[in-house]
């Protein structure tokens, strides 16, 4: 992942391109977040999910498993929107 966009092969081994929108760790529970949207300036549905930067592979996006991680990341990214 570089600073802006990262590359996704989705199980049909389609590549799909992101545009990070925020990045973020959580010192509660040592995970890192990154949230992200398809590129375009018309498309504002963001995704999330739990990042491992550590990853042999490059990165590896995981998914986010409980309602309080949402409600964190939620929270994140409303403060982000409000600045």
């Amino acid at each position: 992942m570089d600073d802006k966009k990262f590359t996704v092969i989705d199980e049909e081994g389609k590549e799909l391109e992101f545009e990070v929108v925020l990045t973020f760790q959580n010192p509660d529970n040592d995970k890192s977040y990154v949230i992200y949207k398809l590129p375009g300036e018309e498309n504002d549905e963001v995704f999330a999910a739990v990042y491992d930067e550590k990853s042999k592979l490059g990165g590896n996006l995981m998914p986010i498993d409980t309602d309080k991680e949402w409600d964190m990341i939620d929270e994140v990214l409303n403060s982000f929107l409000e600045e």
